[in-house]
Parts: structure tokens; sequence; C-alpha cells
């Protein structure tokens, strides 16, 4: 099929701008956004309102919460059905199985989906749509888009398959579109400007991106909005790529950083969900909102489940293919939306199932402390459960989930309790960046089964508790000593202790006086028994 004069001429601007020009900035929003996902997997089937009437009505509650952005559902219609006898389950028409642009679909009508979109954006809350521009069902013929087979406008047109598809297929590929087609590309940019210029779409959140190529989101950002918040949904283990490829012996933050660092968009991070569902509550810490760096956490999109992953309200509860145990669910919502990364909270934790007083609570707290996506946070790995501290632009957030922490400095003040004391919160004062200090404690002669350790007075020393102490190691002759990364431009004092491994409770201390350090106008600070 020869290429419409428009689309090559629109596509060959935009391929030479990308090739040429500046690289586009990271498109998160800014990171201080909130984000509700609008729908659930049973919300096509919503009665007696159809969703968009819901959405509607709600506008004015969502932007009351807190919440700055929505993701809506696929908006363009999907007539499909499927049923599975074996099971007793069936389903179909919740957009991910499109057949055409056309957006009278099970959610509502047009006119309701724009009356839905204005009433939000009213509301102060920008709308993202969910797009599916992998795959589609042209088994049902389309009247605003239609693409014939044979023409290499789909993955199956070529062979072999993979010739005429940038990403992995979707189940079988037979109804992968070939996104990367000087047919089908352009067609893509029409509509996401249709859906930003005529149903009041700010931002887009990308489905299925292992099925195209992070470029070809980038390139379609450029032609919407290269300043708009765009996020991809890229679930792919480490395992699932070919061992020729480097990211099959990577981590899941590295594959996902990769896909964010090539389509300049954000990204789900899948990294602390994976570890939400296998780790400790302690290995939260290892998701990509929790990483080290400022440029890996501000990339990432933080949730509890979604609609593939998690319940839903309704028939057969939706999806449910990796839903976080209830019992662990408050937890994750206070790390999330207390600790770096742009939070999500799926619609039915907040409006369905009894939790929207402590999700509310928790954007409340957020927002006052001005944690963003790119926030510092440190993890105080000395105590059980997951223990960390979020250094805000006006407040400092300490968290303790599931945790034995007992002791806080005097300048915390306690703010939440809940779930059992499973959740507990403190603020404090905003802190400078975090230094390393270097403590050394000279001539502790531990005996048979004891050790040495260092506590004190910031949260980082265990505010004195030396049940949480942080074990020193050998030096050098006579010496023992640590690293302890602490704010910096704060007086401390700190003690030399040495403790049994038997019973923490068996501690010799270093005599007095304390000893005093100041982190970032000093590296070492020395304790002497």
């Amino acid at each position: 099929m020869k290429c419409k004069l428009l689309y090559c001429t629109v596509l060959l601007s935009l391929l030479t701008n990308f090739a040429t020009g500046a690289p586009s900035p990271l498109r998160n929003g800014g990171g201080e956004d909130i984000i509700l996902q609008g729908f659930h997997w049973n919300s096509s089937r919503n009665t007696p309102e159809k969703w968009y009437q819901v959405l509607a009505r709600m506008a004015p509650v969502i932007g009351q919460d807190g919440f700055t952005k929505i993701w809506l559902p696929p908006v363009w219609v999907d007539k499909s059905s499927w049923s599975d006898p074996a099971k007793g389950t069936s389903g179909g028409g919740e957009g991910y199985y499109w057949n055409d642009f056309d957006k009278n679909s099970a959610y509502g009508t047009d006119a309701e989906l724009k009356q839905a979109a204005t009433a939000l954006t009213r509301a102060g809350v920008q709308v993202m749509y969910d797009v599916v521009p992998n795959h589609m069902n042209d088994k049902i013929p389309g009247v605003m888009v239609r693409f014939p087979r044979g023409y290499k406008l789909w993955r199956n047109d070529c062979t072999p398959p993979s010739d005429c598809d940038e990403g992995d297929p979707f189940e079988d590929g037979a109804a992968d579109l070939n996104t990367a087609s000087p047919e089908v590309s352009p067609r893509f940019m029409q509509e996401f400007r249709n859906l930003r210029d005529n149903y009041s779409a700010h931002d887009l959140r990308f489905d299925y991106v292992r099925g195209y190529s992070p470029e070809r989101v980038d390139l379609w950002m450029k032609n919407f909005n290269d300043q708009a918040f765009c996020v991809g949904e890229f679930w792919k283990s480490p395992g699932e790529f070919p061992a020729s490829d480097w990211r099959s012996k990577a981590s899941w933050q590295d594959a996902l950083k990769d896909w964010s660092d090539r389509s300049h968009c954000a990204v789900f991070d899948f990294a602390l969900k994976e570890r939400m569902q296998n780790g400790s509550i302690a290995e939260w810490r290892h998701g990509l909102n929790g990483n080290p760096v400022k440029s890996w956490r501000e990339i990432a999109v933080t949730f509890v489940d979604n609609h593939d992953t998690g319940y839903s309200p309704g028939q057969y509860g939706g999806q449910h293919h990796w839903p976080l145990p209830d019992p662990m669910i408050n937890l994750a919502y206070a790390y999330i939306l207390l600790a770096p990364g742009i939070p999500v909270v799926y619609w039915p934790a907040m409006y369905d199932w009894g939790r929207g007083n402590l999700i509310r609570t928790l954007i409340a707290l957020r927002k006052s402390a001005g944690i963003r996506a790119d926030s510092p946070i440190s993890f105080q790995t000395q105590y059980s459960g997951l223990v960390a501290a979020t250094n805000g632009t006006q407040q400092r957030i300490l968290m303790a989930l599931d945790s034995d922490l007992n002791k806080v400095p005097d300048d915390f003040t306690p703010v939440m309790n809940a779930d059992g004391q499973r959740i507990r919160i403190w603020k404090t004062a905003t802190t400078a960046q975090d230094v390393p200090l270097t403590l050394h404690c000279d001539n502790a002669q531990p005996g048979n089964r004891q050790a040495v350790y260092a506590v004190g007075s910031p949260l980082e020393l265990s505010a004195w508790d030396p049940a949480h102490a942080i074990p020193l190691q050998p030096s050098t002759p006579n010496r023992w000593s640590g690293i302890v990364t602490l704010p910096a431009q704060q007086a401390i004092e700190w003690k030399c202790v040495i403790r049994s491994l038997d019973n923490i409770n068996q501690v010799d201390w270093q005599a007095d006086p304390n000893n005093r350090a100041s982190p970032g106008t000093q590296t070492e600070s020395v304790g002497h028994f």
C-alpha cells in the first residue's frame, strides 16, 4: 500500500527531528503528581451508571482528595468477547482488544466521555488516557480505522514476523500491528492529537510497551506534546529476555531505566512490585523508587496493584494476575505515598474497599512534606521491617512499617499510628544532603561472642538504642570502624559500645563524655574505650 502524502510528510519530519534534534527531556510531569487509576477491570460492566457517568459525578471528590492526574481506561471501542468454559469465566469490552477509534464504548458514549473529561479537568485533575497501539481486533471491521492484511501493516504480514514488529508479540502475535509502518505510526499520531484536542487528553499511558520500541513512544510524544507526562507499562522480567540480550543478566531496575532513557517517559516500577510480591518488606527498598541515584528515582511510577495485577469489584474478582496479599496493602500504600516516585492509587482501594481515609491522610502528608519523585530517601536496615526517611522540600518524613523501631530522636513528631501500629509515621524539619562520616572506636577489646558497635543521637545511629546499634568492623590494630551516612550540617553525639551477640541487653558503654561530630564539616570521628 502506498504511503499517503500527509502521513509520510509528518513521519519524515518527525524522524528527522528525532535523528538530529536535541534529546527530549524526561517527561515525568515535574515529579509532584499523585495519580488515581480511574477504573478497574470490571468498570466497563458497571451498572446502573455507565463508567463515564461515575467519573463525571466523582470528579469534584477526586480533586478534593488530592489527585492531580487520573489514568482513564482505553477509550477506543472494544466489541470483543471471550469465554473460558473450563474456568467458567468470560469477558470482553475492556478496551484492550479494541477494533476502532470510535469513542462509544462499554464505558459510555462519546458525549459522556467528553463530559467526564471536562468535569475532571475543571476539578483540577489532568486526564491521562490509556492507549493500546501494539494490537487490535480486525475481526470486527472499524469505520474510523482499518488496516488491511497483506501490506506489511501487521506482524504476520512478514516472514519472519519479527520483520514487521518492533518488539515482542502479544500472545501469539496475530493481532499485532506493525507500529513502524509509515501507514500505522502516523495514524496513531493523528489519533493521539485527536484525544488531546477534542477529549482533554493531557498525558498518555502506553500499554504493553514491550511490543514496540521506546523510540517509537518518544516519536509519538514529540508529536503529541513534548512536555506532557507519559508512562510505559514495561512488564518484563530479566528471565524473559533471550540469553544473548544483556538485560537477561541484569536487574529489573536496569531494564526499566533503559526503556525510560530511550523513550524519555516515566515507567511503572515493576522492580518494586516484584519485591512486594517476592521479597520481605525490608526489600521494598530495592524498587526503582528507592535507588540511591536521583535520575533513577524520578522515572519511577509506583503502584500497589492495578487492573491486571489486582482484584476488581464485580465478576470473578477481575484478573488478579499478581495481587499483593491483603494484609500488606495498607503498608504498601504508606510506602509509595511517603517515598520517592510518582504514586498511583488503584480506584477500588480508594473508593470501594474502605482504605480511602488512610490514603487521604497519606496524600496530605506527602503534599505537606513536599515529597517529589526525586526526593532523597534513606533506609535504616538495623531495624526489622522497613524504616525509611524521605526528605521532602518542606519536611522530613520517617516511616516504620512492621518494624521494631522503638526510639526516635526528640525532634521527630508523631503524625500517624495505623493498621494496629504496623504503620507509624513521624515528621521533622527537612535536612541537608546526606554525607558519609567514618566512625572509629579505639582500644575496644570485645570478648568471645561480643562485637563493637556505634550508637548515638541521630536516627541513623539508632537514637541511643543499643539494641539497634550500627556494627563496626576491625580496620587496624586496636581500631574498629564503619561508615554512616547522615544529613550534613547537624551536630551529633555518639558512643562506642561492646554488645553481646547472644543478648542484645548485655552492653558495655564507652565512658563519658559523649563523642561529638558535625557531618559535612568533618569526615571522621573517633571514640575510645
